[in-house]
């Protein structure tokens, strides 16, 4: 039962994440750092956000030391792919004109993304390749995990750059809203995990 519960936590959770990414896309002022390069690929391509979510997705997968416990990733990845396309249909009614309104949207989405990443890492069951790395970094150097996203968030970022410059000639799917998200998401993450200690024990009970 304990597991069952992991698991529905951890759908929810991926989502939440999942609107976190549409929202923040939808604000227009760029897209989170882990989505950038799927972003900037769809804005020169054929294929939905989504879509090229599942594929750079499954070749983080497939590009690291694949071991038999991350084969549960390429489903979730897949999930993860749809749910973005999703979200962004059912956000169709978001097109907001004013900085002004780009920026509500854009601290909304951090927060919602936040939380999505939060959720899936309370479940600690599976994850995302992008914080499966992250989380692989903080297990083999000790790191706090929020701000090893951050880094990682960042360097995304400036990968993302290069790509978007080599495209288009210009830092199109690339903009401010995707530093503030590489700065906002891990430190929201990290704010709500300090902030709900009790909340593992309180869903799994004294094994969490």
């Amino acid at each position: 039962m304990e597991k069952l519960k992991r698991y529905v936590i951890f759908i929810i959770g991926l989502f939440i994440n999942s609107m976190g990414v549409s929202l923040i896309t939808k604000a227009d002022l760029g897209t989170s750092p882990i989505s950038a390069i799927p972003y900037v690929l769809s804005l020169n391509f054929l294929f939905s956000l989504g879509q090229f979510t599942i594929a750079f997705s499954l070749l983080l997968i497939l590009g690291k030391n694949f071991k038999p416990e991350h084969a549960l990733q390429i489903p979730v990845s897949i999930a993860f792919g749809y749910f973005i396309d999703l979200c962004m249909e059912l956000l169709f009614f978001i097109q907001p004109q004013s900085y002004p309104q780009k920026v509500v949207y854009l601290l909304a989405g951090c927060v919602i993304l936040g939380t999505g990443v939060y959720m899936e890492m309370l479940t600690d069951v599976v994850m995302l390749p992008g914080e499966s790395f992250v989380r692989a970094v903080v297990q083999r150097w000790n790191t706090d995990f929020g701000i090893t996203k951050i880094v990682f968030d960042v360097s995304m970022t400036l990968t993302d750059a290069v790509l978007a410059f080599g495209f288009a000639g210009a830092l199109e799917g690339v903009r401010e809203g995707t530093i503030v998200a590489a700065l906002l998401v891990g430190f929201i993450a990290r704010s709500i995990g300090k902030r709900l200690t009790f909340l593992p024990g309180l869903l799994f009970g004294e094994a969490a």
